[in-house]
């Protein structure tokens, strides 16, 4: 009977000790989404604080474009007020699609692309373009790692007890992918 019971502690006790070590990976890796989150949201604002300097060098070279700069300031204003991860991709999507556009605009003006200043902001823009590929990569890595272990067993029952829940991808749509249209 005494070995029942020391066989019953032990049991109970790695039950125990691996319900903690779960609940503390859960904890963990919903940290590392928030954190990657947060690294997506410093390049986003970055690229936004660009924006207007980008748009008012363009725009002493190109003042009767001024619908292209109406839509990048447009998206620019919808990617800040963007709430929750599917909202701020679709904003960004479109300001992408703008960006693109304000370039090819860019191109009808070879004073502009020699400017220092606009090659500046160019550079700079890139740069936070790369940080914010690498940071979504990041970001939906962390996510990918979170849904996969609330969706096993038996991290799942844990999952399911605190109220956890899928993250969402931070996805770029196939539209903000291809080529750029252009019409005049």
């Amino acid at each position: 009977m005494a070995v029942w019971a020391i066989v019953l502690i032990v049991v109970g006790a790695l039950f125990v000790l691996y319900a903690v070590m779960t609940y503390n990976r859960l904890v963990t890796l919903k940290n590392r989404v928030k954190e990657a989150w947060a690294q997506i949201d410093v390049q986003l604002r970055r690229r936004y604080d660009l924006i207007p300097n980008l748009v008012n060098t363009v725009k002493g070279y190109a003042e009767h474009e001024r619908a292209i700069f109406e839509k990048v300031a447009e998206a620019r204003s919808a990617a800040i007020a963007a709430k929750g991860v599917p909202e701020q991709a679709q904003a960004e999507n479109q300001i992408t699609q703008a960006l693109r556009q304000l370039f090819a605009v860019v191109e009808n003006y070879p004073n502009l692309k020699a400017n220092e200043n606009f090659l500046s902001l160019q550079e700079e823009l890139t740069g936070t373009e790369g940080r914010i590929a690498f940071a979504r990569q990041f970001y939906n890595d962390q996510v990918r790692s979170w849904n996969t272990l609330i969706q096993q067993f038996p991290p799942v029952v844990i999952a399911r007890l605190r109220g956890d829940t899928p993250e969402e991808y931070f996805e770029v749509e196939e539209a903000a992918t291809g080529p750029v249209q252009v019409q005049f």
